[in-house]
């Protein structure tokens, strides 16, 4: 599933050719994808300026100047190609401009797309109670303070639950708590002042050193361009089960299952 730099670098790569720009056309190949296209889509957005376009967690959001948002969820296999040379069975919606086409191909057709107005965005309920972004002011280590102090579910998990923060994914869950030392079967509320203020810079640069990476490019995703992220090469911990952890102090990377998901760490390095 593309994660919360995959979006946000998909949602960079569309801004440099849609932002400011006219929506000229409209195509609808399907009626759904993980639910029905909104009736009023091809309506609300042909003729209509795009004003801007932005991320929330890990959906992307596209701005008209009509006060209408595109909202959209790349699902398991989502992606957008820019000026596709040809089209393919699976792009299930189109966006024209004067000088572009966007297609949005999602060959499971796990993603979504909603329409909103601008003001309904905050109470949205699939928004309503998210937690901080993890790349915003908001995440501090007094914010994971008041939300893991006495709490027994592993860190791991706690920071999973998008409503403590939003949009952060397995992976960067895993390398961010490598990071920062912690060891992620360590219970919420067990996780020191200090470990959690070395835990909110390893967020941060973890998700952002994957944005300049252009994603990790996992399964099938790539950009809106086409070329593919290489912040995997980049893993500390993750997938890389036996292997010996890059600290010198460290030892051999173990897998284990937290809640049906797999995490990555070192047990000498993390406490």
């Amino acid at each position: 599933m593309p994660e919360l730099p995959e979006v946000e670098t998909t949602v960079r790569g569309l801004a440099r050719l849609l932002d400011g720009e006219t929506i000229t056309g409209v195509v609808v190949n399907r009626p759904d994808l993980r639910r029905p296209f909104p009736p009023g889509l091809v309506q609300a957005l042909t003729g209509a300026r795009v004003s801007g376009l932005s991320r929330r967690a890990k959906y992307g959001l596209i701005h008209t100047a009509r006060d209408h948002v595109m909202v959209f969820h790349l699902g398991m296999s989502g992606r957008w190609r820019i000026d596709p040379e040809e089209d393919l069975a699976h792009d299930h919606l189109v966006l024209e401009t004067a000088g572009h086409r966007f297609a949005l191909n999602d060959p499971r057709r796990f993603g979504s797309v909603d329409l909103l107005l601008g003001s309904e965005l905050d109470s949205w309920p699939a928004f309503a109670a998210l937690g901080p972004e993890p790349l915003g002011t908001e995440l501090t280590a007094s914010w994971l303070r008041e939300r893991t102090r006495g709490r027994k579910p592993a860190i791991k998990q706690m920071l999973l639950d998008q409503r403590v923060v939003a949009g952060l994914g397995n992976i960067y869950v895993c390398e961010a708590l490598w990071r920062a030392r912690i060891d992620p079967r360590k219970a919420g509320g067990r996780v020191t002042g200090p470990q959690l203020e070395r835990l909110v810079p390893a967020i941060r640069e973890v998700l952002e050193q994957s944005i300049r990476d252009g994603g990790s490019t996992l399964r099938d995703f790539a950009q809106p361009d086409g070329e593919l992220g290489y912040f995997a090469t980049r893993f500390d911990v993750y997938g890389r089960t036996g292997e010996p952890c890059h600290r010198e102090d460290g030892g051999t990377i173990r897998r284990l299952v937290q809640g049906g998901r797999s995490t990555w760490f070192c047990p000498r390095c993390q406490k």
